[in-house]
């Protein structure tokens, strides 16, 4: 039986990726993958919202978007959506694909078109749910 060395290490999991970027290099032009961000500034300087995720081929990943409370339900987090969206479809996207999980924003992923394509359940404990959503652009 082989033996293995245990390594929960950030060195480990950055060393894993790099061999999988190096594998997937022989299949696909990983530089064409573009990072896709917004961000919006309150008077005061301050960060009220922010929406990141990358764009490569035919599909927007939108990996995290965070509005501050006191500016939810006034639009604000549609229209950042709204223009990340816009943007991803200029780089030639087709498709949106994110995760949310059941106490986020399902409802309001949901209103602008997205649709649930799978439920991971008891995510990450009993109860609990990952929804992974996309839209066609």
């Amino acid at each position: 039986m082989p033996e293995f060395i245990a390594d929960h290490t950030e060195s480990l999991a950055t060393l894993a990726k790099q061999k999988i970027a190096e594998f997937n290099a022989l299949h696909w032009d990983a530089s064409l993958r573009q990072p896709l961000g917004l961000k919006k500034l309150n008077d005061a300087g301050e960060v009220i919202a922010v929406l990141t995720g990358r764009t490569f081929g035919n599909w927007f990943y939108l990996e995290s978007f965070w509005l501050d409370k006191q500016y939810r339900g006034q639009g604000l987090g549609k229209a950042m959506l709204v223009e990340a969206e816009q943007i991803a479809k200029q780089r030639g996207c087709r498709y949106v694909l994110l995760d949310t999980l059941n106490f986020q924003a399902k409802p309001f992923y949901q209103q602008l078109g997205y649709q649930i394509t799978w439920t991971q359940l008891d995510y990450p404990f009993d109860g609990g749910a990952k929804y992974f959503m996309q839209k066609t652009l």
